[in-house]
């Protein structure tokens, strides 16, 4: 089984930084593409940013400029660098990750989520 724990979420002001990792574990033989997504209580989950295994990275526009995803390979974790907070931005975050692990006796790909991390930004 391969779980995913996002941890780094809080309080901060307006213009503040955070900081959000998200490690996995389990039987894991590579891992693809990691993202982070975040969701607004009545709103929809969206794409915040990803970055392939290669380190090619992709965010959103509302993200640009502001936010950086990385990752180390060697601890299974992806990161999100949160800089000029804004109160929009406030949401439970979640990383996802597509992984290579066994899955009933097979290595296969598979996606998995974590189970969020609060960011609130305040005005």
């Amino acid at each position: 089984q391969v779980q995913l724990v996002e941890s780094g979420g809080g309080l901060v002001q307006a213009g503040g930084s955070l900081r959000l990792s998200c490690a996995a574990s389990g039987s894991i033989v590579s891992i693809n593409r990691m993202d982070w997504y975040r969701q607004a209580p009545g709103k929809q989950r969206e794409l915040v940013a990803a970055i392939t295994d290669g380190g090619s990275t992709d965010y959103a526009d509302f993200v640009k400029g502001r936010f950086a995803i990385s990752r180390d390979n060697a601890k299974n974790t992806v990161y999100l660098q949160m800089d000029s907070l804004k109160p929009e931005d406030t949401a439970v975050y979640y990383c996802n990750a597509q992984v290579r692990a066994y899955y009933r006796g097979v290595v296969s790909v598979r996606g998995y989520w974590g189970q969020g991390t609060q960011v609130t930004v305040s005005s």
